[in-house]
């Protein structure tokens, strides 16, 4: 929840604590995106702004506010071809969710279920805010930023996309370096020839974590227009960074360098702030219903850690979120369970000016907006161009096709998610949503997957049969690629035997 304040003219980026430690703040109603396409932008540099001008757009992020209700439960479950019921799942009810804390859990925290480590980190991190902006003679550039002295080299181009000149405005989640980054974009037509008839700027911040980025997408809504209108009035950015600047663990050079790790715990403890963290209600939906059936074959690309690439013209805002979705499709909440596989990073909106971090990336979701990626193959896995999922690497093209399993399981999928609107429309059930339902039903298909494999592994027998298969809910002869690769890449020692290769 915002509330204006009275210290600073648009500084309307003060929070209200919530009744309930674990209660989310609601967030801004939602953006509408529009559609373009461009090129990329000029080199960087900085300079005062000059002119004035009326701002205009929105890019905000929505959740729905209901009283809570005990009517229903939703419960994620994932197929099996034999019906089989798998392990225990994971239930989400209309009162109360309480999966087993974890270790390291500090009882006497404000916030239960959390770490000592997540506590911090559910805290303020601002660790700089920037105001970049477009010049016709020099490209982009970093017009302002608190502290002076951090180094924003790259910020500017991925603050304005390439291709953002057709559109009115957008918002931009980027890494830079061991941060993360969310830049609100806006563009104003105007009539002057040394603007060459439009005006552009970004005002954006970065953390060392995307999970609390979202709370201050308004306040630089604001701002961006704020700066179109009044350039060179600072003042509600300085407070901002004052209030908010980060305070950084004493340890190491004071950087968070990993992406947040799910686990049931992660999920139960608010079933929000942080599942919230990066998208608006409906998000998950939205990727769901765009990619159809073929959020299978991310899903085991995902699962596999591969190098995942997502093309997509301006707007930019949206395609971050399937960043985001993307890297959701791979959560584990068994311990031990991939601590030696590369962490799929979200890298989200990259360029060009990427590449040489890429070539030493394992494993990572990014966007772009930039075609010359495409022609990058030593840069990627997997590509993917509106809903056209590709790859280049020969043993990777079994994966594309749907087998029987893959359509049992996104059917099983859609009935859960009808059954869901169902309840929340005829029954008024607000308890839970499509992005709790989504993450928890892959988080189970893959807690499934992997305790099936690690039983067989520690078995005096540790042969993996058809039937091992079919009560993880895969398919023994559609899969088996799949399986080897993932056996491979986690390092799970078993044998792989599938009865009547010539029959399904």
């Amino acid at each position: 929840m915002v509330k204006q304040s009275d210290r600073a003219p648009l500084l309307d980026w003060e929070e209200i604590p919530p009744p309930y430690p674990n209660q989310a703040a609601p967030l801004p109603p939602p953006r509408e995106e529009d559609a373009a396409a461009g090129k990329s932008w000029q080199p960087a540099g900085r300079r005062p702004p000059t002119g004035t001008a009326a701002g205009t757009g929105r890019c905000t992020a929505a959740t729905t506010t209901c009283s809570p209700t005990t009517k229903k439960s939703v419960t994620a479950v994932v197929a099996s071809r034999n019906g089989s019921p798998g392990r225990p799942r994971s239930e989400l009810s209309g009162h109360r969710w309480d999966p087993p804390e974890p270790l390291g859990t500090d009882r006497n925290a404000p916030f239960r279920g959390l770490s000592v480590r997540d506590q911090w980190e559910e805290k303020d991190q601002i660790v700089a805010v920037f105001v970049v902006t477009f010049d016709t003679r020099s490209g982009n550039m970093v017009e302002w930023c608190l502290p002076h002295d951090i180094n924003l080299d790259g910020v500017e181009f991925k603050s304005i996309a390439s291709g953002s000149h057709r559109i009115a405005n957008d918002f931009i989640y980027f890494r830079k370096g061991s941060y993360f980054g969310l830049a609100c974009f806006a563009n104003l037509p105007v009539e002057s020839e040394l603007e060459r008839g439009a005006r552009m700027k970004s005002v954006g911040i970065l953390s060392p974590s995307y999970t609390l980025l979202y709370r201050y997408m308004h306040f630089l809504e604001n701002q961006v227009r704020h700066q179109l209108q009044c350039p060179g009035q600072y003042s509600p950015l300085e407070a901002f960074y004052e209030d908010k600047k980060a305070i950084l663990p004493p340890a190491g050079n004071g950087l968070v360098t990993a992406c947040p790790t799910w686990s049931v715990t992660t999920i139960n403890r608010c079933m929000h702030p942080e599942m919230k963290i990066t998208h608006p209600a409906g998000c998950m939906s939205q990727f769901i219903q765009f990619f159809g059936e073929h959020i299978m074959v991310l899903w085991k690309f995902a699962l596999l850690r591969k190098r995942i690439l997502i093309f997509s013209p301006p707007p930019v805002g949206v395609v971050c979120y399937r960043v985001y979705c993307c890297c959701c499709l791979a959560n584990v909440s068994l311990p031990g369970i991939g601590v030696s596989v590369p962490e799929l990073r979200p890298f989200f909106y990259i360029n060009v000016a990427d590449i040489t971090a890429l070539e030493t990336e394992m494993s990572f979701v990014a966007c772009t907006t930039e075609k010359i990626f495409e022609v990058k193959k030593e840069l990627y896995d997997v590509y993917i161009d509106n809903q056209n999922v590709k790859t280049h690497r020969s043993h990777l093209q079994p994966l594309l096709r749907l087998n029987a399993a893959d359509k049992e399981k996104y059917r099983k999928l859609s009935e859960q998610r009808q059954m869901l609107l169902y309840s929340q429309e005829v029954d008024g059930d607000c308890t839970s949503n499509e992005e709790d339902l989504f993450i928890l039903f892959f988080m189970e298909l893959n807690n499934r997957i992997f305790q099936t494999l690690s039983d067989v592994a520690a078995s005096t027998d540790p042969t993996l049969t058809a039937e091992h298969v079919r009560a993880m809910g895969l398919d023994p002869q559609g899969d088996r690629s799949f399986l080897v690769d993932l056996l491979e890449v986690y390092g799970i020692d078993v044998t792989l035997v599938v009865d009547n290769l010539c029959c399904p």
